[in-house]
């Protein structure tokens, strides 16, 4: 398996360089809306975090906070918006975001309104303005090529329609990883849950020759570290596991378990 550090011998590298090199990359979803819980995450090594305001307890007015709370811990920032729509991902990356998820993207032509709201014309429809957080409030070079090149645009597959379009969304420009919601695609197809079901598999399967014949990434959320070998075999290089609700909540049945079995 490729390597997950960030180092180099030009310094830290940015997502979409490190997606592009073939590192595996692992990370979290951030769902409590806690500045606390976000910077424990990032110290604990995660390769990249998602701030998750589509089913996550905070809102976009807790988003700031988080993102600063794990901003010097090496932890790419990325969050997953409430929906495929301008001001969402305007918020985001003017705040820092180094990258979108788009929940529930079902066509090529939502994909494409997806990658247009994250770039400057003429690539794509996001409004221009330096005094914010990622130009450093004004200090930073005003390279607006450059901003496009960087961010990260990655695109869930969340139902049926998705998987049977999913060579059409991977083809769009500005894609840049198919990422799979297992719950909800399992659920899509009346299988909720079941991850070895024979039409989960194929699925599977379809984004991962969907992925490879565009050249982009594929990336998935794991209930648990021993579902990472079957996707790992397929290129699965964009890798979540749980989220620090889970965590939290695992850990806490864990030590009353204890304690009442003693």
């Amino acid at each position: 398996m490729p390597s997950s550090s960030a180092s180099t011998t030009d310094g830290p590298a940015g997502l979409r360089a490190r997606l592009e090199r073939g590192e595996t990359l692992f990370g979290t979803f951030l769902n409590m809306g806690s500045p606390v819980s976000a910077e424990i995450c990032g110290r604990a090594g995660f390769d990249w975090l998602l701030v998750d305001l589509e089913h996550g307890s905070g809102s976009e007015g807790d988003l700031l906070n988080q993102l600063q709370a794990f901003a010097d811990t090496g932890a790419h920032p990325l969050v997953r918006v409430e929906a495929n729509e301008r001001p969402r991902f305007t918020k985001a990356l003017d705040l820092g975001a180094e990258g979108i998820m788009v929940p529930r993207v079902d066509t090529a032509e939502e994909a494409a309104r997806a990658a247009a709201h994250m770039r400057y014309p003429p690539a794509g429809v996001r409004g221009v303005a330096f005094m914010n957080r990622s130009y450093g409030f004004g200090t930073r070079p005003r390279d607006l090529e450059a901003a496009n090149r960087r961010v990260v645009c990655i695109v869930q597959i969340e139902s049926e329609t998705a998987v049977a379009n999913a060579g059409a969304i991977a083809a769009v420009d500005g894609v840049d990883a198919l990422f799979i919601g297992p719950s909800d695609l399992t659920q899509s197809m009346g299988i909720l849950g079941q991850t070895g079901h024979p039409r989960y598999a194929a699925a599977v399967e379809a984004v991962e020759r969907a992925v490879k014949a565009a050249g982009k990434a594929a990336g998935v959320l794991l209930r648990g570290p021993e579902e990472l070998d079957g996707y790992s075999a397929r290129g699965f290089r964009l890798i979540g596991i749980s989220g620090d609700g889970a965590f939290l909540a695992a850990a806490a049945r864990a030590a009353l378990e204890g304690l009442r079995a003693r």
